[in-house]
C-alpha cells in the first residue's frame, strides 16, 4: 500500500483507505518519512504555505511519530513551515526543513525514539529548505524552493555543493535507480511554461 498526508494521515492499499491519524483542530500535514522500524513521522501544517503577505505570524506546527493505527506520540513543536524530513544512515539523526525560517533543523534521537539536543543544522544561502534526502555518506540534500538548485551539507551543516535545476520553485528530491545513485528533483513552477511540475533526473 501507499500513506499519504493530506487532511490526515491515511493509509491506501487495494482501493481500501483507513484513517491512521487525525488528530483534532489540525488543518492538515505536509511532507512524512519512515524510519528503518516502518514508523510514519508527519509535521502539521497550522498556516496555509501560500498566505498572503500582512496575514500576520505563522502558527508552528509539530512533528508527530505514527507508531500505529490511532497511536502517535508527539516528537517536538515551534515547526513554522513544515517540509522535508529524514535521518542520518544510522539512525540517530533526524533533520527536518522549516521553510519559512530558512534553515533545517537537527535533533539527536534517543533509543526510545524520543528527540533531544535542538540545534540549526543548516541555513540555506539560496531560497527556501523544501523536501530533503539523506545520502549513505550522512550528507544532506536540501530542496532550495525558489533559489533553482538542490544544496547538499556535509554531516557537520557545511555547504558542500550547489547542483542547479533548470526551474526556480524546487521542491523535492530522492534518491532511486539500480544503484542509488539516480537524482530525481520535483519542482513547481519555473518561467518556462513547459518546465512547470516537472520531474527532473541526474545523476549523484
Amino acid at each position: 500500500g501507499i500513506v499519504c498526508s493530506g487532511r490526515n494521515i491515511c493509509h491506501v492499499r487495494d482501493g481500501e483507505t483507513r484513517i491512521l491519524f487525525d488528530p483534532p483542530d489540525t488543518p492538515g500535514f505536509n511532507d512524512i518519512f519512515t524510519d528503518a522500524q516502518g514508523r510514519v513521522y508527519a509535521g502539521t501544517m497550522r498556516t496555509s504555505p501560500f498566505g498572503e503577505a500582512g496575514a500576520g505570524p505563522r502558527t508552528p506546527g509539530e512533528l508527530w511519530r505514527i507508531d500505529a493505527e490511532g497511536m502517535a506520540v508527539e516528537l517536538y513543536g515551534d515547526v513554522s513551515l513544515t517540509n522535508g524530513i529524514g535521518f542520518s544512515p544510522d539512525g540517530t539523526v533526524i533533520y527536518h526543513s522549516d521553510t519559512a525560517r530558512a534553515h533545517v533543523l537537527a535533533h539527536d534521537v534517543r533509543p526510545d525514539g524520543s528527540c533531544s539536543n535542538r540545534r540549526a543544522f543548516a541555513t540555506l544561502e539560496r531560497g527556501g529548505p523544501d523536501g530533503l534526502a539523506v545520502d549513505v555518506e550522512g550528507c544532506v540534500w536540501v530542496a532550495a524552493y525558489g533559489g533553482g538548485c538542490v544544496s547538499r551539507f556535509d554531516p557537520d551543516g557545511r555547504l558542500e555543493r550547489h547542483v542547479e535545476v533548470p526551474a526556480k520553485e524546487v521542491t523535492s528530491l530522492c534518491f532511486g535507480g539500480d544503484d542509488g545513485r539516480d537524482l530525481y528533483v520535483a519542482t513547481a513552477g519555473n518561467e518556462d511554461a513547459a518546465l512547470r511540475g516537472c520531474v527532473f533526473r541526474t545523476r549523484a
